[in-house]
């Protein structure tokens, strides 16, 4: 009996985690930890299907930026400049180049550019970002992010007076400050241009741009005048920039406009790019003019925000230069990664903890309180004694239906014939023993020896109606104990049915009270403070609920066949005693014949 509860426990209790698991949000294929060093982990999902910004075509190497907050992060899991993130791609064992831009556990705000590579349009990809290793180094490598033919990126993060650093390896900073920068820019700081003091780029070996070269260049704007013509980007007579709002392009041999104006005052992503055949201007990661032509060597100094005779009032932020044509898949991509609102990455809610084996079940598992554990723990138990007992109860009714039907197979052959089971010839003694068992044979056997005490007593006499009434009764006792056997311990179903929801309810209105009083408490209302342990406590509901479900169906199922088991006895009582009567009768009859023949 230990043994088949064990079994039945363990089998309950993968039904269970397979249920809940089912219900939890969909995880990443991999489940192995990258490091054990790092406690924690969030899964980030970059979606190019069109679940996400629904991007066609390869996009290749890209550089994606990772926004956390307090709604989705957990600063204080993590060193206070965030030295321990770690991104790994979605195969759990190769950590992905990155760095950030902005970590700010004060605020909760950060930001970081992640290098994911191979990245094809409807392709929804999970990485990792790991967290929780106070000893960690610094894992950022900023000059690794960006792959060789992105020729430099100014992020404007750096403090008012500072000179633009470009985050790529090659080096190509500004020579000087822009007149302000805004903490608040489309991603973390931008560039401030009031109508003057564009900044000035030196020429260098990796800015080299031949004639008939590709070229990208990208960039937030965010324009505050429309008036007048204004350069975006300027270098020995090509320039990108804004006429009347509207994004252009021209230089020698190079000419293209988009087709509408920018909003003054919003954030809009600008893209130019030429292949050695055509230009293109992208608005917002979409494609909005085209024009046959290629670009003319370059040379010499590059200024952004502004130009002679050409000033730029406004912001710019995350300036990209590359000397490859990107594909219209990774412009779309890169806007829709980098603006407000944007769909191409998010990042679970839910971190998963190395010691617990990860997952959203195991999460909310370890915020369960004390007297909720108690609660989910009785259920649990109820739920397996009313799955043990279920299994035991078909294991004994399909038993007794096999051996009671095998039984009245021999009955009928028996004819009026009705000896003791070990005198019916052609029985084994295990059949005997096997049939003698089962609930019909057990009534059988009864009535034929109450049968065979009155041939002993009165001989081959018919039976009065008292002595018919008497086997009644003892062949009913046999069945009042079948009966008996066959209800034995179902008070346990009704218990999981009726008290099971009860008991979760009563552990999750506890447990949602210490949530609340806890939050009371400490004065501090927000969402991560109260949903794991409102989470944890619906926990014992649904245990509640999981042990009640199974035992209700599980009772009706087994009441049905208990009540055919039953009907089946009193029925074969009716059958019996009366056959039973009947050869009696005919026994004296032929007796008495018999005597008037040889007295005759």
């Amino acid at each position: 009996m230990v043994r088949r509860i064990s079994v039945s426990a363990m089998v309950l209790f993968a039904l269970l985690v397979g249920l809940v698991a089912a219900a939890a949000p969909a995880r990443a294929a991999s489940d192995a930890w990258w490091n054990k060093d790092w406690s924690y982990r969030k899964a980030v999902a970059v979606d190019l299907s069109p679940s996400g910004v629904n991007v066609s075509g390869p996009v290749g190497r890209t550089v994606v930026l990772v926004r956390l907050h307090s709604g989705n992060f957990t600063f204080t899991d993590a060193m206070q400049n965030g030295a321990d993130l770690r991104f790994v791609d979605s195969d759990n064992k190769t950590p992905l180049p990155f760095h950030i831009e902005r970590f700010d556990a004060t605020t909760g705000i950060a930001a970081a550019w992640v290098s994911v590579p191979n990245l094809n349009g409807g392709e929804k990809r999970t990485i990792w970002l790991y967290f929780g290793n106070k000893t960690a180094p610094v894992g950022a490598d900023e000059k690794g992010t960006f792959d060789p033919d992105t020729m430099a990126v100014w992020h404007f993060a750096e403090k008012p007076g500072q000179p633009s650093a470009d985050s790529t390896a090659n080096a190509n900073g500004a020579k000087t400050a822009p007149a302000g920068i805004d903490d608040g820019g489309i991603i973390g700081g931008a560039a401030r241009f009031p109508g003057q003091g564009q900044l000035e780029i030196a020429a260098s070996g990796s800015l080299a741009m031949p004639a008939a070269a590709p070229f990208t260049f990208t960039a937030w704007v965010k324009p505050e005048n429309l008036a007048g013509t204004q350069a975006l980007f300027s270098r020995a007579g090509f320039t990108i920039g804004l006429n009347a709002g509207v994004p252009f392009a021209q230089g020698p041999g190079v000419s293209v406009q988009a087709k509408t104006a920018l909003k003054q005052g919003d954030w809009s992503h600008v893209a130019f790019v030429a292949d050695g055949q055509n230009l293109r201007i992208y608005v917002g990661g979409v494609e909005q003019g085209a024009s046959a032509g290629a670009m003319p060597a370059l040379d010499g100094s590059i200024f952004l925000g502004g130009a002679t005779g050409q000033p730029f009032t406004g912001e710019l932020d995350e300036v990209r230069l590359a000397k490859s044509a990107r594909p219209a898949a990774m412009i779309l991509a890169m806007a829709q990664a980098e603006g407000p609102g944007g769909k191409l990455v998010s990042v679970s809610e839910t971190a998963e903890k190395q010691s617990s084996g990860g997952g959203v079940l195991y999460f909310i598992v370890s915020k369960l309180e004390p007297i909720d554990q108690g609660v989910v723990g009785l259920c649990m138990l109820l739920l397996t004694a009313a799955v043990s007992l279920m299994v035991n109860k078909v294991r004994y009714l399909n038993r007794s239906d096999k051996n009671n039907t095998d039984f009245m197979n021999v009955f009928r052959s028996l004819g009026d014939d009705l000896v003791p089971l070990d005198e019916v010839e052609g029985l084994d003694p295990a059949r005997v023993k096997r049939l003698a068992g089962s609930p019909l044979g057990r009534i059988y056997s009864s009535g034929v020896e109450e049968l065979q005490v009155r041939k002993r007593r009165w001989g081959s006499q018919p039976l009065s109606s008292e002595a018919i009434s008497a086997m009644h009764a003892a062949a009913s006792a046999v069945v009042v104990e079948e009966n008996q056997k066959l209800d034995k311990l179902m008070v346990i179903l009704t218990i999981a049915i009726s008290g099971g929801p009860f008991i979760g309810l009563l552990g999750t209105v506890i447990g949602v009270m210490t949530v609340f009083g806890g939050v009371a408490m400490a004065g501090d209302v927000n969402v991560n403070a109260i949903a794991p342990g409102i989470a944890a406590a619906l926990l014992a509901t649904i245990a509640g609920l999981a042990c009640a479900i199974p035992s209700l169906f599980g009772y009706n199922y087994l009441n049905g066949r208990i009540t055919s088991v039953a009907d089946q006895m009193r029925v074969f009582i009716e059958q019996l005693i009366t056959r039973l009567a009947e050869i009696q009768r005919d026994e004296a009859t032929e007796n008495e014949m018999m005597s008037a023949t040889a007295a005759y």
